[in-house]
């Protein structure tokens, strides 16, 4: 099987293009992320996940697939790919319980342990360097959650218990990405996250079908999260045309702020000081680690010039 084509280079005139696009992107995950704890309330998980994979997938046979064709699913290692699917639909059922718990806010920053934990991992598992800056700012990242899921706080043990399974389920989700995304085009792992997570959640729904079905309005909603992320993945996609992917890496977690500022809106939920400090640790520490790769990636270019069709790992959003 031929090796997919590598993405185009990033126009070097239009990164603000691309770091636009990705600060929109992680809006359209938190937003995502405020409906989905709205209908949690309401309808059991299998339901809404059911409903959000069959029209993301729907959408890319109907607008991506005339396109691309085989393109679209064509993969080198299918096994690891409908992995990483299985995992990232298994973090969604995660993620639409703790959100029953938790605010959004603080869900989605314990999530963001998993950079940190990536981060770590990847020095044994893919033999990558971490520079001790490197590994005192993602001591912060840590200490940042530590103070978020403090005992005595005010959260749900048990939400954050699935907030942690989350974490460790993103990491998962990274690494394979990381292996993925040296063979594999982007939008062929966007197809088989979408077609594993339809598949799994129609099965997982089967048993809720006895209760009561959700009304027009939750039903648009289910069918809007489809749109929302397929569209997010996508938008991201397009950034990394515009910029690299070690510029675009910090806008990640811009995340986490657009879902305080959501939940907020939406529920009232506020951070108490404590809280807000280690989210602002988290905050701090995975753009500063974010903004040295990037530093990092320009002096090597500086250095050896551009190698020929060398790619850059691909750093998706995680929803």
């Amino acid at each position: 099987m031929a090796r997919p084509s590598p993405p185009p280079e990033p126009d070097q005139g239009t990164p603000l293009i691309g770091i636009a696009l990705a600060i929109l992107t992680v809006a359209l995950f938190a937003l995502g992320d405020t409906i989905t704890k709205a209908l949690a309330a309401r309808h059991p998980v299998e339901q809404i996940g059911a409903v959000r994979y069959g029209v993301g997938l729907l959408l890319l046979l109907v607008f991506v697939a005339p396109r691309q064709g085989r393109r679209l699913w064509r993969v080198q290692r299918p096994a690891l790919a409908l992995l990483r699917g299985a995992i990232l639909a298994a973090m969604t059922l995660v993620m639409g319980h703790a959100l029953r718990l938790m605010p959004v806010g603080e869900t989605v920053a314990i999530m963001y342990l998993a950079p940190f934990a990536v981060m770590a991992l990847a020095v044994p598992l893919l033999g990558e360097r971490v520079t001790p800056p490197g590994w005192m700012l993602a001591g912060l990242g840590f200490a940042g959650v530590v103070l978020i899921v403090r005992p005595g706080g005010a959260l749900d043990p048990v939400g954050v218990a699935l907030a942690l399974v989350l974490a460790a389920g993103n990491t998962a989700f990274h690494l394979v990405t990381r292996v993925l995304s040296r063979s594999e085009t982007a939008t062929a792992m966007l197809f088989h996250v979408t077609a594993a997570g339809a598949a799994l959640f129609a099965v997982a729904v089967i048993p809720t079908l006895e209760g009561p079905m959700p009304g027009l309005v939750d039903l648009s909603l289910m069918a809007s999260l489809g749109v929302i992320f397929t569209a997010g993945h996508f938008l991201f996609g397009v950034a990394y045309r515009h910029a690299p992917a070690s510029l675009i890496a910090p806008v990640n977690y811009l995340h986490f702020v657009w879902a305080t500022l959501m939940g907020w809106a939406a529920f009232g939920h506020v951070p108490d000081l404590t809280t807000a400090v280690g989210m602002g640790l988290i905050l701090a520490s995975g753009m500063a680690i974010a903004l040295m790769a990037h530093l990092r990636t320009r002096r090597a270019r500086r250095t050896a010039g551009r190698t020929a069709g060398r790619r850059e790992p691909v750093v998706m959003g995680v929803e």
